[in-house]
């Protein structure tokens, strides 16, 4: 999974697969769900991301990792 956050429009990407978009979604005013060929989730949209969370902190749990990587 991967966050990428786009300050010049004020959006926050999670994506969850590198498959491709085929379908958006609109699930409510400013969130949007990306799905594959397959109807698979690959990833959201989430638009005015800093009015709607607290992009100051990343914070994860129990989460089964096995390597992390920045950048």
């Amino acid at each position: 999974m991967k966050l990428h956050y786009y300050p010049d429009t004020d959006s926050l990407y999670v994506e969850f697969s590198d498959r491709p978009g085929t379908q958006t979604i609109e699930v409510t005013d400013g969130l949007n769900v990306d799905l594959d060929a397959n109807g698979q989730v690959v990833g959201f949209d989430i638009d005015q991301a800093s009015q709607r969370l607290d992009l100051s902190t990343v914070e994860t749990g129990a989460l089964p990792l096995r390597k992390i990587k920045g950048g």
